[in-house]
């Protein structure tokens, strides 16, 4: 992982934008020596952000499956659904 100052960021944007472009990895930006921020290829943003959705899905459906489990979920038979719907 590789990290610059924010001072060096400033003077080549350029550089930090095709370093992490092109590694594939965070360019970490840091301020007295600390990780301030990140700098992310788009693509693989867009990857981590899919993914932690996805995970978060997940988690919904175990814990709604667990209140099922404890009883504690009202389940709503399949043909009163249809009915509601008009189907």
């Amino acid at each position: 992982m590789s990290e610059m100052t924010i001072s060096e960021a400033r003077s080549s944007l350029g550089e930090a934008v095709d370093t992490a472009r092109i590694e594939c990895e965070p360019l970490y930006l840091t301020r007295h020596g600390k990780r301030v921020t990140a700098n992310n290829d788009e693509a693989m943003l867009e990857h981590l952000l899919e993914t932690a959705e996805e995970l978060a899905d997940l988690r919904a459906a175990q814990e709604t499956q667990e209140r099922i489990a404890q009883g504690d979920e009202e389940l709503i038979p399949w043909e009163d659904v249809k009915k509601d719907l008009g189907l």
